[in-house]
């Protein structure tokens, strides 16, 4: 039996987009990990299932960049193992307005990635509860989830499955850093590789920088930092950071008590006016790109892709495509270390803090698709052993070999990621079903002993990044996590992440925070920008204008919501 979304549910506060919008985006696991028999990985062909081709329809509000129509060689594998093909569309513009417009038109596609915006699907009937289709024809998805299917329930009133949690993945060790505050390397390098813990320490080496090399080899000129503001990605490299900055872990827009989980707003956090504070000053002085809060995405990739930018507070999977185009013109020594800058240096950089599995973000099947029974097989043979090497692997022979029992990428595969790793990304489709499949993460190993994912601690260095081998050799480092406090220097928290906690759509919570997003993202950019001597009174002002509006009436509400995760999620599973 499929049963239907109710019409009155626990619902995704949209305000609470952030830096964990890829996840990934942010908050690691430290789970212990085994090899993961051997099991069910067998995919749809393998137990019986039908191989007529068929075509689901499909919506992501992220857009997958090297997505090539399923014309790619691992989704062309995925299909002759399957039988499927996904017709995929991808949000152009804001991706929280189009799934409104569905969820109010009624006309759904068959599958669909709403991320923090299911609420509004659920709302509406428009997506199925999953529990009956995994528990009779998903043994991959129920396995892989194992002791953790407790946390895919959307909420302590509604316990319904309506997305396959996919944003997260499962027993993931961070190997990399991904975020935190980014250099150049050229810039450390003349600075003579100095300590970078300090918001003074990174102001200072790219001040002597600019002054010494205000415009670049070609004449343009160099930017200090540069921010974007575009939407949702405020959060991503703005607001979020003043969290980072001051030590608190990314809860969206709450700092969480890790013992009472009581939430506050954490812009009311006395630390983060001091950050703020500090944005305002390298305004002031020359050093904060002037567009960062009037360009758009492709403006800053493309800023960034020019070599121009010695400085950036974002995360690695937004400036990927940009770091790529660098990389592929041997422009190296233009690409960026990862450096836990905070205000202070007792402060805990918390990159790592871990969250353990966070379910949230996911795939969710309409209410109106065709063959709900061939979709979840489908997502069932991506959560396979099967599915899970096949992309993140690719195919054996073409991406890959088995030499003396271990998988390995031969060198004139390796040298193509290198020289042209957009384009291959995009002809091989590695990648691409990240956040479609649920599936492991990096460190866990198969039945064969071998990792899931290439990101392990087995892989040898690859690239071909000289820059980067020299700045990590400065530091007396294998990689930039070297740099950070580690996840064993704190607790891991009990509800995962602040971000896709749900609440109710008519609650204080939801129409409270509305307001205040509204209100932030309008103060805010006029608080850095402003005459210093005008600070104090515009974050007064700011601080009166969200109590006024209701600030801790929304806190006691988003409280009661943190609190009813740890209690759902402690009802049983991990």
């Amino acid at each position: 039996m499929i049963k239907k979304g109710k019409k009155v549910v626990a619902l995704f506060t949209t305000f609470l987009l952030s830096a964990s919008l890829m996840a990934g985006c942010t908050g690691g696991d430290n789970t212990t990990k085994n090899s993961v028999d051997e099991g069910t990985s067998n995919g749809a062909s393998a137990n019986g299932d039908s191989l007529e081709p068929i075509t689901f329809t499909f919506f992501g509000e992220d857009p997958i960049s090297n997505w090539n129509d399923m014309n790619d060689e691992v989704s062309k594998e995925i299909t002759a193992r399957t039988g499927v093909t996904l017709d995929a569309e991808f949000a152009v513009g804001d991706p929280a307005a189009k799934i409104a417009m569905m969820a109010a038109s009624g006309q759904y596609p068959d599958i669909i990635s709403a991320k923090g915006d299911i609420n509004k699907l659920v709302d509406a009937g428009a997506v199925i509860d999953l529990t009956d289709l995994i528990n009779e024809h998903a043994p991959n998805i129920k396995k892989v989830m194992g002791d953790y299917m407790n946390r895919a329930k959307y909420s302590l009133e509604d316990p319904a499955i309506y997305a396959l949690p996919t944003y997260s993945a499962i027993d993931e060790v961070k190997f990399n850093a991904g975020g935190g505050s980014q250099l150049q390397h050229r810039v450390v390098k003349e600075a003579g590789y100095p300590e970078i813990r300090t918001v003074e320490d990174y102001e200072r080496v790219i001040k002597e920088y600019l002054e010494k090399h205000p415009t670049d080899e070609n004449g343009n000129k160099n930017i200090g930092v540069s921010l974007l503001a575009d939407d949702w990605r405020i959060f991503i490299t703005v607001t979020n950071n003043a969290m980072y900055h001051t030590g608190k872990p990314e809860d969206g827009e709450f700092k969480i008590d890790q013992e009472t989980y009581e939430a506050t707003y954490h812009y009311r956090d006395p630390a983060e006016k001091e950050y703020f504070r500090w944005l305002n000053h390298i305004n002031a002085e020359g050093l904060l790109d002037p567009e960062s809060f009037t360009q758009k995405y492709d403006e800053y990739k493309a800023k960034i892709a020019s070599g121009r930018v010695l400085g950036l507070i974002d995360q690695d999977w937004q400036i990927g495509e940009a770091i790529n185009s660098l990389s592929a013109s041997g422009q190296f020594d233009k690409t960026y270390g990862y450096y836990p800058v905070t205000l202070s240096k007792d402060i805990k950089h918390p990159y790592f803090w871990p969250t353990g599995f966070m379910g949230g973000y996911g795939i969710a099947i309409s209410s109106t698709a065709k063959d709900p029974v061939r979709i979840i097989k489908f997502l069932d043979f991506l959560a396979s052993e099967e599915g899970q090497i096949l992309t993140n692997w690719g195919i054996e022979g073409k991406h890959y070999v088995v030499e003396n029992g271990k998988r390995v990428v031969p060198k004139e595969v390796q040298d193509r990621i290198n020289s042209d790793s957009n384009a291959f990304y995009k002809e091989s489709g590695l990648g691409n079903y990240w956040n479609i499949g649920v599936h492991y993460g990096d460190g866990v190993k198969d039945s064969t002993g071998n990792y899931f994912t290439k990101n392990n601690p087995d892989m040898e260095d690859t690239s071909n990044n000289t820059a980067e081998k020299e700045t990590l050799a400065a530091y007396k480092i294998k990689n930039w996590k070297d740099l950070f406090p580690k996840e064993d220097e704190f607790k891991e928290k009990a509800y995962g992440a602040g971000w896709n906690i749900s609440t109710p759509a008519d609650s204080k919570a939801t129409i409270i925070g509305k307001k205040m997003q509204d209100i932030t993202w309008k103060r805010i950019p006029q608080i850095i920008t402003a005459k210093p001597d005008q600070f104090d009174q515009l974050w007064d002002d700011y601080m009166k204008e969200i109590e006024a509006s209701g600030v801790e009436e929304m806190e006691k509400e988003f409280t009661k919501y943190v609190q009813g995760r740890v209690e759902l999620w402690g009802s049983g599973g991990k």
